[in-house]
């Protein structure tokens, strides 16, 4: 058993206790932590509570994490793009078309798959037997940086910074139309679509979530942008920016169904990551080069 002792701040009090654990440790899936309380492995003030239970500030929040079974996913020998190694951390370059993380029915072939190669017996567990080593994720389709954590006191210490929004996260994405403006910030809460359960929306009751751009290039058709995230929320870029009707070239979930360049999936690219290294302290900063795809549509599209 693993266990992580925190203390409810003032400004996160009533929020229910399931929520709060799952905002603290974003590796951790809300239906795990459940199971955990369901459990009675959770403790607020040394007594257990129902997933329900609104917190109060200043309270102090016990869970355990039972030990990590060893994982039914194999490790394979795929190659991956290192852009920064030691004996904490790991940064890949992830590429298109990968998965981050096994699930049911699909156990080969991810990211996960690869780093249990590399890596060995050094990742971090807190993730659960599914997601070992993996802090937070990309989508499949999109590039770029991606850290990977070794042991559990470098995940505990990524988490709380993805927690308190204060990691470097850009991503390079071009986008339909025409943008005027130099800059923008797009500030709107982003939840399950009630319609498309498996897709996400701009929704009044969803999470807050932030996200800052920069216009690089535009012509009549296409946008060249940079992407800042603010906060973290599944799929935020490509929703927000088909929220204000620029919907990221090549996304067939949230924007047209068919792309003039024949592409798989959405031009998204996380170029840029920086945060404090969980040991030294000091900020670090990785950069991840646009995959050859996108350098090969920005010239098309005369944008370099």
């Amino acid at each position: 058993m693993k266990d992580f002792v925190y203390r409810i701040p003032p400004e996160d009090e009533e929020e229910r206790i399931d929520k709060w654990i799952s905002n603290t440790l974003q590796s951790l899936s809300r239906s795990y932590i459940q199971k955990l309380i369901k459990d009675n492995l959770v403790f607020v003030n040394d007594k257990p509570q129902k997933a329900s239970y609104r917190v109060k500030a200043d309270e102090e929040i016990r869970f355990q994490i039972p030990d990590a079974a060893k994982p039914s996913i194999p490790a394979e020998d795929i190659p991956l793009s290192i852009l920064y190694e030691d004996e904490d951390i790991l940064i890949v370059d992830k590429p298109k078309g990968m998965v981050v993380h096994p699930a049911p029915g699909h156990y080969c072939g991810t990211l996960v798959n690869a780093v249990m190669f590399h890596c060995q017996e050094h990742l971090s567990g807190i993730g659960g037997i599914m997601r070992p080593g993996i802090v937070h994720r990309i989508d499949k389709d999109t590039t770029g940086s991606l850290i990977i954590c070794k042991n559990d006191i470098a995940h505990q210490n990524i988490s709380a910074q993805l927690k308190a929004h204060t990691i470097t996260r850009k991503y390079r994405a071009i986008v339909y139309g025409y943008m005027p403006d130099p800059e923008g910030c797009i500030d709107a809460p982003i939840g399950r679509d009630p319609k498309e359960r498996k897709k996400m929306a701009v929704t009044a009751n969803g999470k807050p979530a932030i996200t800052h751009y920069k216009v690089l290039k535009s012509s009549k058709e296409y946008s060249y942008l940079e992407c800042q995230l603010e906060t973290g929320r599944t799929h935020q870029i490509r929703v927000h920016m088909a929220s204000i009707g620029h919907p990221l070239l090549g996304d067939s979930v949230y924007g047209r169904n068919k792309s003039p360049f024949h592409l798989t999936g959405q031009t998204l690219h996380a170029m840029t990551i920086g945060f404090l290294h969980p040991s030294s302290g000091k900020y670090l900063e990785v950069e991840a080069p646009l995959p050859e795809y996108f350098t090969h549509l920005l010239s098309i599209l005369n944008f370099c």
